[in-house]
């Protein structure tokens, strides 16, 4: 491989996960002569791994994870991941929706920041498959204020990550229609579009699309190039494509070339 062009970083990533997961393990060495990169940008490459929780790092190499195997972390392991950049992404997708309208939001920890932001929003009536959005949107405020917010839940079987999803699921959804979706995804690219792990998600995130008026999709820089085993929708049907600065140029210029608008936020210290 060293002979050849060497693969973006998120190719790359995608690489070492897919022979990790068949192998059970890969050596760092083993790595470098394979892809022709430097030791380091290897050990980058598993650190990035291992924060997601797809990895176990171990002393000159790694081991995959019960993430790794499934391809799906918890919601909790995902929730610290990028945190600054999802915070950002969820300010700047929040101030798109109006008061009084109709919102879609999937299960995610990206939708779930976002969910945090639309608390201010008065008057909203949110479709959700996420119990932990719908309990969070239902709390009263700290000075024991009601929330403004009518909260749908659609029901379904819940998945390792706390989507619900399934026929259930779809049913409800399809029986609807709200102004905005917004929606994260487990990876996306030019190539494969928006992708999770998970058959029945991938489903439910299609019917879901199909309800909304306008699709806004959030997703910080390390989900570029990430592949799941499903794909649910093309880029060129996101109306809108909010993430991060750290985003490289290159996939900048992909993006703003197939969404409808792309919106690039400062991460917030």
């Amino acid at each position: 491989m060293a002979d050849s062009a060497q693969p973006l970083a998120g190719q790359r990533r995608v690489l070492i996960l897919e022979r990790i997961r068949a192998l059970g393990g890969v050596r760092v060495a083993e790595l470098v002569r394979e892809l022709g990169v430097s030791d380091m940008t290897i050990r980058r490459d598993l650190d990035a791994l291992a924060r997601r929780g797809l990895v176990h790092k171990v002393h000159g190499g790694a081991v995959r994870t019960e993430a790794a195997v499934t391809g799906e972390p918890g919601f909790e392991a995902k929730a610290g991941w990028e945190q600054p950049a999802k915070e950002a992404i969820a300010r700047a997708a929040a101030a798109l929706v109006q008061p009084g309208s109709a919102v879609g939001l999937a299960a995610g920890t990206t939708t779930y920041a976002v969910a945090r932001q639309l608390r201010a929003v008065e008057g909203l009536t949110v479709v959700t498959n996420s119990l932990r959005i719908a309990e969070l949107l239902e709390q009263p405020d700290e000075d024991g204020t009601p929330s403004t917010a009518t909260v749908i839940r659609t029901g379904g079987v819940r998945t390792p990550s706390d989507a619900l999803v399934g026929p259930v699921a779809d049913q409800a959804i399809r029986s609807l229609h709200v102004n905005v979706l917004i929606l994260g995804c487990h990876g996306l690219s030019d190539a494969t579009g928006l992708t999770t792990p998970n058959l029945a998600e991938a489903e439910t995130n299609r019917t879901f699309i199909r309800s909304a008026r306008r699709l806004v999709v959030v997703a910080d820089h390390t989900k570029w190039g990430a592949v799941g085993l499903a794909s649910f929708a093309a880029l060129d049907q996101v109306d809108v494509l909010v993430t991060d600065e750290e985003l490289p140029e290159q996939q900048r210029e992909a993006a703003e070339r197939l969404v409808g608008e792309l919106i690039i936020t400062p991460a917030i210290d």
